[in-house]
């Protein structure tokens, strides 16, 4: 018995029970290392004439006997010796494929695609297995060698036989472990199992350039008897069948122009079980210092569970074909969380256990460029083919609000041509510099209003004020908008102002002065109202801007009426209010009603107007009317 080097049991009991969070990925580290294996043969006879390789040879085997619990994965690569079984197996975090990807960088991506670099993805076949026994000869040799460990405190390396060059990796599956004290136990039998194994190598290891081979059991019908009667049952047999598992091929590291659109919706459909084809596909291939294929899907549908707290977001993340993770979150921003893809790159830095990615400059430039690309591809779609992209921003345009919302205006420059709204004035959807273009040359702002619908904000009485002055107002309809507009504050040098903020800068000077004069002659009124209000509301003022609406809400400071009303749903933001301000309209014939009253000295009637009038703006601005039944009563005694 070999003793480990390196502090072997601490380090073993290390690789075996922390490093890797899911035991079913053994089988992926197993499989690349025989791919890697496979690799060096064929390096080797592309590089040394003497050296003849047939391509066609070249393979990955799998087999299983599920009475004797043995899991075997074998391969006709290039073997190993028993000093390199010494120096690979009997050192824990020794990497002979790095050692070799090293000394040939040069030719990684073309004649070489190795995919092992730590050394320990050997060790994870001690999560599953009792024990381990590898039997390889050298290529050129004709001695085999075989190194057999439990996976405790050493092993050994003895001659053997194989008849052939190349390795096989035998493992002894652990017995299945009952559950105690309530806690669910541990069943190893799907490593036995054809339908588990075939599952395993389609999910990791499908696009690996070997072909993993497996027999597989398989039903035929036999052939009828030449005396069979009229009343014969068809009789089936089993058989057994070598089936490759894996596509070798991946479609992302294809040409574009080599793929059919109807492939790519296919593979689409089947990867990200998803029953429509997606509204749009991205691929391309990075070159230069960093290299990478990326296939990128915009969904047709919004997935069922995009907003809810479990949905994870994220690409499929590949190194040399081999999946690392099935969703990278760092590859994708939050406003794009509906992308779904695969990014494949043998640059990208891994972690010693490949499941997590260290956060470095080559996972952020990824991530940037796909961020990039995404974007550039939303513009194209939006130019070029309207009615999708419309289509895609009814189902994807809330989050790309929120990603202008969430990074405090830092991506507006990004997002904000992407976004779409209702145009009062066009009676259309309009992005943000189409809407620019149609504005008149003395427009100063931006305009919009936030509710419920667009059919409701188009009869809003400051809406309609603004319109009638010549200049369109956006109808924004969810919940996010006024936040992103607040984040974002201007567009192309313009002011984005809420038309229920006050202050929208659209008066004359004509209009302003006859404003001042109104307000100082019913200054009395007014303070009478506002008394009768009190803290309901922080003023009550005369607008330059209302036409023919007798009064409506509007906001001072940063919480606008729509931003109230949607915290008000939101657990601990129940008591965050606008500073809400009554504005009067001086001629509307109301305002005159008011002015006699106040005259007249009747103060009971100006407090049951001007709790009409607030009631009245309440639910034109879409806010509840704080005591429903006093409402009702005061428009029935009107009514008398």
């Amino acid at each position: 018995m070999r003793k480990f080097k390196t502090e072997s049991k601490k380090l073993l009991d290390l690789m075996i029970n922390s490093i890797y969070t899911n035991k079913e990925i053994f089988l992926r580290e197993l499989i690349s290392n025989a791919s890697d294996a496979v690799d060096k043969l064929n390096f080797k006879g592309l590089t040394d004439a003497s050296v003849q390789v047939s391509q066609d040879d070249l393979a990955i085997r799998i087999a299983f006997d599920a009475d004797a619990r043995t899991l075997t994965v074998s391969d006709n690569g290039i073997g190993m010796t028993a000093e390199e079984l010494e120096k690979n197996l009997g050192t824990i975090a020794h990497s002979g494929s790095q050692e070799f990807k090293q000394a040939n960088a040069e030719h990684q991506g073309e004649d070489v695609d190795i995919i092992g670099q730590f050394g320990v993805g050997f060790y994870s076949a001690f999560m599953v297995a009792s024990k381990v026994r590898v039997v390889t000869r050298a290529f050129g040799e004709d001695i085999a060698h075989v190194w057999e460990s439990d996976g405790l405190e050493g092993y050994t390396i003895e001659e053997g036989e194989r008849a052939e060059h190349g390795t096989d990796v035998i493992l002894t599956i652990r017995e299945n472990q009952p559950g105690q004290d309530g806690e669910p136990g541990e069943s190893y039998d799907t490593y036995l199992s054809e339908w588990g194994l075939k599952d395993l190598v389609h999910r990791y290891s499908n696009y690996v350039r070997y072909p993993i081979q497996m027999l597989v059991t398989k039903s035929r019908q036999k052939p009828k008897p030449e005396d069979a009667g009229d009343d014969y049952k068809p009789e089936y047999e089993d058989y057994q069948e070598l089936e490759t598992l894996n596509s070798m091929t991946p479609i992302w590291k294809k040409r574009s122009s080599d793929v059919t659109p109807e492939e790519y919706n296919e593979f689409y459909k089947a990867t990200f079980h998803d029953w429509e084809a997606p509204a749009r596909t991205i691929s391309f291939h990075a070159e230069g210092t960093l290299e990478y294929d990326a296939l990128l899907f915009i969904p047709s549908k919004v997935p069922f569970d995009l907003y809810s707290k479990d949905y994870q977001k994220g690409l499929a993340l590949y190194s040399s074909n081999v999946m690392i993770m099935e969703k990278c979150a760092e590859l994708v921003p939050d406003h794009f969380n509906f992308v779904r893809g695969i990014v494949d790159s043998a640059d990208v830095s891994l972690n010693i256990s490949r499941e997590t990615l260290q956060h470095d400059r080559q996972l952020r430039a990824i991530a940037t460029r796909v961020e990039k690309k995404i974007a550039s591809d939303l513009a194209d779609m939006r130019d070029n083919d309207r009615e999708a992209y419309e289509a895609f921003f009814e189902n994807f345009g809330r989050g790309l609000k929120y990603g202008i919302y969430s990074s405090y205006g830092m991506k507006k420059d990004d997002l904000a041509d992407l976004l779409l709204f209702y145009s009062a004035k066009q009676g259309k959807l309009v992005t943000l510099k189409e809407y620019r273009e149609a504005s008149p040359e003395d427009q100063k702002a931006i305009y919009y209003a936030a509710g419920d619908s667009t059919e409701r904000l188009a009869h809003m009485p400051m809406v309609t004020s603004v319109l009638a002055r010549g200049y369109d107002v956006m109808l924004c309809t969810q919940d996010v908008d006024d936040f992103c507009f607040q984040a974002m504050q201007t567009y192309d040098e313009q002011e984005l102002k809420n038309v229920a903020g006050g202050n929208l800068d659209l008066e004359t000077e004509e209009d302003k002065k006859a404003a001042e004069e109104a307000a100082s002659e019913n200054e009395a009124l007014l303070s009478a109202m506002k008394e009768a209000l009190g803290d309901k509301v922080v003023r009550v003022a005369v607008s330059p801007v209302l036409t023919d609406a007798p009064s409506a809400l509007s906001s001072d400071g940063p919480i606008s009426l729509e931003m109230e009303k949607v915290m008000a749903g939101q657990a601990g933001a129940e008591g965050i209010k606008s500073q809400r301000v009554l504005e009067l309209n001086a001629g509307h014939p109301i305002f005159a009603t008011l002015r006699a009253a106040e005259k007249a000295g009747d103060t009971e009637k100006i407090a049951s107007y001007t709790d009409l009038l607030y009631n009245q703006a309440l639910l034109v601005a879409g806010l509840p009317v704080e005591d429903p039944v006093a409402f009702a009563q005061a428009v029935t005694e009107l009514m008398k």
